[in-house]
């Protein structure tokens, strides 16, 4: 296995497990938003 593309793709992979809860938050907001406009 590549060192260099291992530490690559586990940057990532910690970036977005940092980012999940704010997204599922805002898909959360997001949807609440839509069903109340209607």
């Amino acid at each position: 296995m590549n060192p260099i593309l291992a530490k690559e793709v586990r940057e990532i992979l910690d970036e977005n497990k940092a980012e999940r809860h704010i997204r599922g938050g805002m898909a959360t907001k997001l949807k609440y938003l839509r069903e109340k406009q209607l």
